[in-house]
């Protein structure tokens, strides 16, 4: 079983690695059956493809071990980026582990990165959040947490239709930093978006797309 990263966005962004092992591999998990497909296409791949997202993870990394218990070779992908990561994953790297299948996962792309080095903010430490709790009790909750932690980069996955909500708790709790907001990494309407939160929030008017929201130190 093999875990291959994909593309946030510009499909040229892809490994050959990771073209070689889609084409040799029996099947694919993907967390996203459409924009598998339309990768796979691309790179004119033809491998059966079976959904494996949050919703029946459970189920279908039972499925998956049971297949490469029986010597298929199987694929992991999420929707982009790496699997595992703000994605599914976990529970079937758990799996496979507690089982004695064997794991190999192939480096590649992952959204936080580039967003990270892109900000010009301390990367020497620094925390990668991924997507806080959709309620805003836990959102603060978590945000007092990190405010009474060693002062680092903190860098989070926010939902454009939460993102409002999230920078107004930040200044409230972190106070009004200096951060980078990066919607849409590497795809055409990629755009960056640097200020105090204060003055990123006032520029967010029905934003859309992916975000990355990376938050200094003062």
């Amino acid at each position: 079983m093999i875990l291959v990263p994909t593309p946030i966005g510009n499909l040229e962004d892809i490994t050959c690695r990771a073209v070689r092992i889609l084409e040799e591999v029996d099947a694919i998990a993907a967390e996203d059956t459409r924009s598998a497909q339309i990768l796979l296409k691309r790179y004119e791949i033809k491998k059966p493809v079976l959904s494996f997202h949050v919703k029946n993870e459970w189920g279908r990394a039972e499925e998956i071990i049971r297949r490469v218990r029986d010597g298929e070779n199987i694929a992991v992908i999420s929707e982009s980026g790496t699997p595992a990561i703000s994605d599914p994953g976990y529970t079937l790297v758990r799996k496979a582990i507690e089982t004695g299948i064997e794991l190999e996962v192939l480096p590649g792309p992952t959204a936080f990165v580039p967003a990270l080095v892109m900000s010009g903010f301390p990367v020497n430490g620094f925390s990668f959040e991924g997507f806080l709790p959709h309620s805003g009790k836990g959102r603060r909750r978590r945000l007092r947490q990190l405010a009474e932690e060693k002062p680092r980069t903190l860098v989070f996955y926010v939902s454009p239709h939460r993102i409002t909500d999230f920078i107004q708790d930040a200044v409230s709790i972190l106070g009004d930093r200096e951060a980078v907001l990066c919607r849409e990494l590497t795809k055409i309407h990629e755009e960056i978006i640097r200020g105090k939160l204060s003055q990123i929030a006032g520029n967010i008017s029905e934003i859309k797309g992916e975000l990355i929201l990376v938050i200094g130190t003062e």
